[in-house]
């Protein structure tokens, strides 16, 4: 196993895949890493659509001004905000209980939380929950170069197009995709600004 350091300096944005399969022992190793990301107030508010068949990429493809990630990736995932936060919440606290949270530990986060969000546009909310995903996100890249394959983080599609595809509900907002795999490129050296011009 990699170490930390390896990892981050070793992952890059692949632009594109040979076409293999990842074993789905590996995949669902990632998915762990993707479940266990940190998110405000542990509600998670996203959810990752997995798209492995040929066809529906290739509907995507168009829609994801023909990024060839899209077709030659194993598995795309399409990390998409979960704007329902008072369902989540209610989802959440039935979780705590049924793990043996005290329920006046649990009542009150849950109304701390409640509160937080009833005067939030749904606009905020999804603002709010994408931020959330990106989080996942990261996890999703490093996880992947950890597990010794490959990925790329895509904000370069159509969300709204995406979503008629994939005949998502009205509450998940496709924020970012991640095409999976193993690289059929090479990555060039990474250039970053200097700490001293980051770090003050």
């Amino acid at each position: 196993m990699m170490d930390f350091k390896q990892i981050v300096q070793e992952r890059y944005a692949t632009k594109k895949f040979d076409g293999k399969k990842i074993p789905q022992d590996k995949v669902d190793q990632l998915f762990d890493l993707i479940r266990m990301a940190p998110t405000s107030w542990n509600l998670q508010p996203y959810k990752v659509k997995v798209i492995t068949d040929d066809a529906t990429k290739k509907e995507l493809l168009p829609l994801s001004w023909n990024q060839e990630q899209i077709t030659t990736c194993s598995h795309l995932l399409v990390f998409c905000a979960d704007s329902d936060v008072m369902a989540l919440i209610d989802k959440l606290e039935k979780l705590m209980l049924a793990n043996g949270t005290p329920k006046d530990a649990v009542t009150n986060l849950a109304g701390m939380m409640r509160g937080a969000f009833k005067d939030k546009s749904e606009a905020d909310r999804l603002a709010w929950a994408q931020r959330q995903a990106y989080l996942a996100l990261e996890n999703a890249m490093l996880g992947a170069r950890a597990l010794g394959f490959d990925s790329c983080p895509m904000e370069g599609f159509n969300p709204k197009e995406f979503a008629k595809v994939l005949k998502l509900p009205k509450n998940l907002v496709p924020t970012a995709l991640c095409p999976i795999g193993f690289a059929a490129d090479k990555p060039r050296p990474k250039v970053r600004f200097a700490k001293e011009d980051m770090f003050f």
